[in-house]
Formats: structure tokens, sequence, C-alpha cells
């Protein structure tokens, strides 16, 4: 582990749990590898509108779509230097030049059908 991983800011615990476990559960349930690039969002935002579609009810998929949000906020953190960020039990990234983006809200807007973890991402990292 890096220096720059090893000191992460506590605010960044669960999502980074909730992001591997998101990781695990695509490899070994879908036999989908994500490996935390900007590209592998795509794959992500498709499998949350295949989930979409297939009618899953919200309370069903909740805990994926957090999983998939944090796994996006991290793709995030992980191309920009930014810093995830907690309040109220609330998750945000914090991106180095001080703009806050809410990946795991964008899964849950991708899940109702207007949001996207790719682009999320792509406005970040400009």
């Amino acid at each position: 582990m890096n220096a720059t991983r090893a000191t992460r800011p506590q605010a960044a615990t669960k999502p980074i749990r909730w992001a591997a476990d998101a990781v695990a559960t695509m490899r070994e349930g879908a036999r989908l590898r994500l490996d935390y690039s900007a590209q592998s969002l795509w794959r992500v935002d498709r499998l949350i509108e295949e989930i979409r579609r297939e009618g899953a009810p919200y309370a069903a998929v909740e805990t994926a779509l957090r999983g998939f949000g944090a796994y996006g906020g991290e793709v995030v953190a992980r191309c920009t230097g930014a810093e995830w960020w907690e309040t109220g039990g609330d998750h945000w990234i914090r991106t180095p030049d001080g703009r806050l983006w809410d990946p795991i809200e964008e899964a849950r807007r991708c899940y109702a059908g207007d949001g996207s973890l790719r682009l999320l991402c792509r406005e970040a990292t400009r």
C-alpha cells in the first residue's frame, strides 16, 4: 500500500469498503472485472440500466447502488486525487479544485434513468 492510500481520511473507510464489495460481487457473480478505470464506468452504467429494466424494486438494489456509487467515487478519487468527505452519514467526493460530487446519489439517479457515473467522472476529471 502506498503512502497516499495509507493516510486517507476516516471518511473514506466505508466508501472504499463498499466499492471493494461491489468489485468482488461483480467479479464473482457476474464475471465482470472492474479495474477502477474511468472506462469501467461504462460497464457500471450499463449494468445499472439492466437492473432498472428488469424492474427490481429499489429496496432490493439499494445496497448494490451504494456500492456502484462508491466505486464511481473511488474511480474519481484515484484519477484526480480527490478525497471522501462524510457528513451526517452521507459521503461525497471533493476534488482538488474544491468541487463536491455525490457519486452514490448519481448511482441512484442512474437507476431512476437520469444519471451516469461515467459522465460524473468525466466532469470531475476536467
